[in-house]
């Protein structure tokens, strides 16, 4: 078999192009995202009209909320995101899956009272979220429910919790601390129409430099949600292997993950919070150089709106940064268009800081396309539509 590389000229969004995806999404595209929890939720959904093949690849190191006390209670990665995007995917047109959708998004009332109760009529069988599901996924999700009520620590504080995490932690707890096997049960349980990974299997959290010389450690201080937001711009990003001292750790990608990212046909830096969920992805050793060896169109959608991790940085300066962090492998060979040839952006309807030097980015292999992405009833946030268009015109 020959590989060869065929140029074309194409439109943007190409309609015949994305309505033969529609007609056979099962045949579709092959598109990789890197991304973190919410922000790509509403392009996930509606991308499983054009293709049942994309590739999430998803951070684990959120340290905030209810993925705090598991990760706490048994010294693993997150897994909320990991859950939250198999029920995006999954086809919820089938018997069964709506109740478990409905199940796994359910949250222990953050007030409640006898919560251990409630998760032990879910084990029974009797709580109504469980009871809907027909067999065998409710004895499934039973067996699992039983797991973490047999392993969950005495203090364990259910206030909050995820059952979607608590079933996905029994299942990583049962399968020796492996990720890969309990993401495949219940990708196939719910027939997910894409496939989830998070980026490492390893127990870390991210950690920042600051631009005044402090370090921050943990992802829930750097997003400014649950804490105060940043007053200092962020220098440097890291992984750090304790969430109380700074222990960095530099852990590579296994052989899975290089092989997804080169069997891509085309890498999106996704939307989202552009530390915590884009250029966290990116840190793990052998991500960069993957993506420069992957032989497909890769491109970088920024955010709109107010995003508290890019104080001090502008739109420009975000392309800038995410070139160093992608050239990071071997900054002397790899060139700006080997790992990023687009920008995608709405320059008429879009809320950016900043604006983009087109001609200078062309000049290094990058093309920016302004392109329409965000309507009236989407702002300020990019419709899920038209950039579901917009990739697949690409692919």
């Amino acid at each position: 078999m020959s590989r060869i590389t065929v140029c074309r000229e194409i439109e943007v969004p190409d309609a015949l192009q994305v309505a033969r995806f529609q007609k056979a999404p099962e045949l579709g595209p092959r598109l990789l995202f890197f991304s973190g929890g919410t922000a790509l939720r509403g392009l996930s959904r509606r991308l499983v009209d054009f293709t049942h093949n994309s590739i999430h690849v998803i951070t684990p190191f959120d340290s905030g909320g209810s993925s705090a006390k598991i990760r706490q209670a048994f010294q693993m990665p997150a897994i909320g995101d990991v859950r939250a995007r198999i029920m995006d995917l999954a086809d919820t047109t089938l018997r069964g899956n709506h109740e478990v959708v409905a199940l796994f998004a359910h949250r222990f009332p953050a007030d409640g009272r006898d919560l251990e109760a409630q998760l032990a009529r879910m084990v029974q069988g009797r709580h109504p979220l469980v009871a809907g599901i027909p067999d065998p996924m409710r004895k499934i999700i039973r067996n699992h429910l039983a797991t973490f009520l047999e392993q969950m620590p005495g203090d364990f504080d259910l206030r909050g919790a995820s059952i979607g995490n608590l079933v996905l932690t029994a299942g990583y707890l049962m399968n020796r601390r492996f990720f890969d096997q309990v993401i495949y049960i219940f990708s196939r349980l719910v027939q997910a129409r894409g496939e989830v990974r998070p980026v490492v299997n390893k127990h870390l959290h991210l950690g920042a430099r600051l631009a005044d010389g402090r370090v921050v450690l943990g992802q829930h201080r750097l997003t400014g949600k649950e804490c105060p937001p940043l007053d200092s711009p962020i220098a440097e990003l890291f992984l750090s292997s304790s969430l109380d001292a700074e222990q960095r750790a530099e852990v590579p990608i296994r052989t899975k993950m290089r092989e997804l990212i080169a069997s891509a046909d085309l890498i999106c830096f996704a939307p989202g919070s552009f530390y915590t969920s884009l250029l966290a992805d990116l840190l793990p050793r052998g991500v960069a150089r993957a993506v420069a060896r992957a032989r497909c169109p890769k491109v970088y959608v920024p955010s709109t709106g107010h995003d508290p991790e890019t104080l001090g940085l502008d739109l420009g300066g975000q392309v800038e940064v995410l070139l160093r962090a992608l050239r990071r492998d071997d900054p002397k060979h790899v060139k700006a268009a080997d790992v990023l040839q687009f920008v995608l952006w709405d320059s008429r309807n879009g809320a950016y800081r900043g604006k983009l030097d087109a001609a200078a980015l062309g000049r290094r292999g990058v093309q920016v396309l302004d392109l329409r992405l965000i309507t009236p009833e989407s702002a300020p946030r990019i419709d899920p539509t038209l950039l579901a268009q917009a990739l697949l015109s690409l692919a």
